[in-house]
């Protein structure tokens, strides 16, 4: 099933998600679901805010950047009650985009390391330190478990150069090639 994004300016983005247990109803087909629908989409993150749940639940596939770093080659991950605990290693500005702020881009500074801990899609724990595209792409789909998006670390300046563009999109004036949804 392929899910419809939710758009800047619905209420769930704003949430912080909360973990799950492994009796989470459907959680295999919810994942599958989220993947295509990321795919559809053209997306290389999806957080399961982005269609309307507030659980802290995220799938990555990384394998887009693997020409720029060949350890994305098969990088798909499914990342459950995700945590980040530390954040480390150079400030690197990338340019971002999301799913859920359609057509927007902007060059967002982000540690290039991080520590997490989350379990997978069998409940099986995991510690882990990322680094590069990688920790980017984590801590991105991470901050919408966190209530964040991605113009949330851009500058006041930069945020307010966006607020008109921004209003407009939660106003559903934009176009998508995806379906989503716009709150009401």
């Amino acid at each position: 099933m392929i899910y419809p994004v939710y758009i800047y300016g619905s209420p769930v983005l704003r949430k912080v998600a909360q973990d799950i247990t492994p009796d989470y109803p459907n959680l295999k087909q919810l994942i599958d679901d989220m993947f295509e629908t990321m795919y559809v989409s053209d997306g290389v993150g999806l957080a399961a805010p982005q269609i309307g749940l507030s659980i802290r639940m995220f799938v990555i596939d990384a394998s887009p950047w693997a020409d720029e770093d060949p350890s994305l080659t098969d990088f798909k991950k499914c990342f459950i009650n995700a945590h980040i605990v530390e954040r480390s290693g150079e400030i690197i500005r990338f340019n971002e985009g999301c799913l859920s702020i359609p057509n927007i881009h902007e060059d967002v500074d982000r540690g290039d390391r991080i520590r997490m801990q989350y379990v997978d899609e069998n409940f099986q724990p995991h510690d882990e330190v990322f680094e590069g595209i990688a920790a980017r792409v984590i801590q991105h789909e991470h901050d919408h478990l966190d209530g964040m998006l991605f113009t949330d670390r851009l500058s006041p300046i930069r945020r307010q150069l966006l607020k008109s563009k921004l209003s407009a999109i939660s106003k559903g004036k934009f176009n998508a090639s995806y379906k989503y949804k716009i709150a009401k």
